[in-house]
């Protein structure tokens, strides 16, 4: 028998409203139980709550929805209790004295979705990502794969392979019959046209750089202006400034979102050779070590000693004796604010292009392996002339686009993405 589960779905108490959901064979009787009979299916209705020794628990609206077309293919009921601690911790233990009840594991809501075919594992990942947004662009693409745009196309890559396919078996058991000569002659073109829409799915940007923020690091000599630069982008005092020599000793970063893109912003410690004490050497080569990671570099140092690929930034222009550079992409004052719009405008505008772009579809590690695979075998398919070894390898496609979906996957995986997700999820 499965489980009924209950779980608090809103946000923590308090609130001015709890919403309680139950999932699971069960959850029409223990809704019974607490309102008193089964109100009619999909309608909300205002009901007293009590337990089981007829004490009124809370007046709350109720609402039951008997499967499969629930959200997690289950009957599911749920109740929208007002939202104290007081009122939530009641109404729950209510719940827990219900034979065949108990608390909802981390995402189990979801997981019972995925494995009763409401959503794919592509979805899940997406309500995954979705939970954790904290950007615009991250929300946006967190309800592309949550509402299945890559599922979708998986799904017709699939279909099409499929085809491709079946018309290889035929050849293979009825090839020595005269309506079955062969593999038609577009064959290794079709194969083609679908690894070459595979590789344009691939060559995107990946999703990791939304997680993880476009990575801007601040570089130059000690003095140069890095930290207040820094304090100023990221809007907080997170480094210490002083005008002596070497104040910054290791590298330090912040994430923060501008105009709804993530940045991780970089402080390192001054470029220079001979450092003064070993403490300083190593901040020094941990600077250099983040500049491998940057996706950009803002280089305060004297103008054409930085990375190949850095921004020239003239920095403190509000000092009288601050070095100049000939040509700057942008000149400012991190604390009198001079230049400082034009400079976030341009670091959105260059991070948005580098990153997926909005409502788009960006593929996380995982699933670019899966693509990665049935591009490689695909590759091979349109090129071989033995049916066996076409047929094979557009098996191996498949496995790799069902592996994607969550159509063959493994246990230790769901356990990682689910454990993503809040208790009530």
């Amino acid at each position: 028998m499965i489980d009924t589960i209950f779980a608090l779905s809103s946000g923590a108490p308090p609130a001015a409203i709890g919403v309680i959901r139950l999932s699971g064979p069960r959850a029409g009787e223990a809704l019974a139980a607490l309102s008193g009979s089964l109100p009619q299916a999909r309608r909300a209705s205002v009901r007293p709550l009590r337990d089981g020794d007829g004490a009124l628990l809370d007046q709350a609206l109720v609402l039951w929805l008997p499967g499969p077309g629930t959200v997690t293919g289950e009957d599911m009921a749920e109740l929208h209790c007002h939202g104290g601690r007081a009122v939530i911790a009641a109404v729950e233990g209510a719940l827990g004295a219900v034979p065949g009840l108990r608390r909802a594991k981390p995402g189990e809501f979801t997981r019972r979705a995925f494995a009763n075919g409401r959503i794919d594992l592509a979805e899940a990942e997406g309500l995954a990502d979705l939970l954790s947004a904290e950007t615009e662009l991250q929300r946006r693409n967190a309800l592309s794969l949550a509402g299945g745009a890559l599922s979708r196309q998986v799904d017709e890559w699939r279909e099409r392979l499929l085809g491709l396919s079946a018309a290889v078996e035929a050849v293979l058991d009825f090839g020595d019959e005269d309506d079955v000569s062969g593999l038609p002659h577009d064959f290794g073109a079709r194969i083609a046209q679908l690894r070459d829409e595979i590789s344009t799915w691939l060559s995107r940007p990946r999703a990791e750089a939304l997680k993880e923020g476009f990575r801007v690091v601040l570089a130059g000599p000690p003095n140069a202006g890095k930290s207040t630069l820094f304090n100023a982008l990221v809007e907080s005092e997170a480094a210490i400034t002083a005008p002596v020599a070497g104040t910054t000793r290791d590298v330090l970063m912040r994430s923060v979102g501008i105009a709804g893109v993530p940045f991780t912003f970089v402080d390192t410690a001054g470029l220079r050779d001979g450092a003064e004490d070993a403490i300083e050497a190593i901040g020094v080569e941990r600077a250099r070590d983040a500049l491998d990671l940057a996706d950009l570099v803002l280089w305060l140092g004297p103008q054409g000693e930085g990375p190949i690929g850095a921004w020239e930034i003239e920095a403190q222009a509000d000092r009288a004796n601050h070095p100049a550079k000939q040509a700057p992409r942008h000149r400012v004052s991190a604390l009198s604010g001079e230049g400082m719009t034009v400079l976030r405008a341009d670091l959105v505008a260059c991070a948005r292009d580098a990153m997926p772009r909005p409502g788009e579809a960006a593929l996380n590690a995982r699933q670019h392996e899966r693509l990665s695979e049935a591009e490689a075998v695909l590759g091979f398919a349109a090129i071989v002339d033995d049916p066996l070894l076409v047929a094979e390898n557009l098996r191996m496609a498949r496995i790799a686009f069902d592996s994607l979906t969550g159509r063959a996957t493994t246990e230790h995986m769901l356990n990682a993405l689910f454990g993503r997700f809040c208790i009530g999820k």
